[in-house]
């Protein structure tokens, strides 16, 4: 696979006249070239892509968008009156984005890494552990599924 991302082009205010006139609007330039092997194991090859582009999303956000409270643990919900209080943005807001950022961030090292069984040892195997570790990765992967559109800087 290769994949090259040009920068995203600054809009100007002259941009609407172009396109009014000749039907122009500047584009961000993309180059990609898939193989047949990178679809094998897409979602292991994706997975390498997403997880430092999260990790750069966590560094750089500016906002964050509404979490349901039913996807991060009680300490970070808010009450009726904190939200009606702050209009909706409460002290534990960005935290709560944070959190969903952090089980996405997760999931996917998980994924890149080939050998995560093994943290539940062959000769004793901890199915338990086992199973609660991929519980996590695939709540993690529904997170990024459900905030896809609010992954944005």
């Amino acid at each position: 696979m290769k994949v090259n991302i040009g920068p995203v082009p600054n809009w100007r205010f002259y941009h609407h006249w172009l396109y009014d006139w000749f039907g122009y609007t500047p584009k961000q330039k993309t180059s990609i070239k898939i193989h047949n092997y990178d679809t094998w194991g897409m979602d292991h090859t994706l997975a390498h892509i997403i997880l430092p582009m999260l990790v750069q999303l966590k560094a750089t956000k500016h906002g964050a968008p509404d979490v349901d409270m039913k996807d991060v643990p009680k300490k970070l919900h808010a009450t009726k009156k904190q939200l009606d209080a702050y209009g909706g943005v409460d002290p534990k807001h960005f935290d709560r984005w944070d959190w969903i950022l952090d089980e996405m961030i997760w999931a996917f090292e998980q994924k890149c890494r080939d050998d995560w069984m093994e943290d539940y040892d062959y000769n004793k195997w901890d199915s338990e552990g086992a199973k609660a570790h991929q519980e996590r990765m695939t709540n993690g992967f529904r997170l990024f599924g459900k905030y896809y559109e609010n992954l944005w800087d």
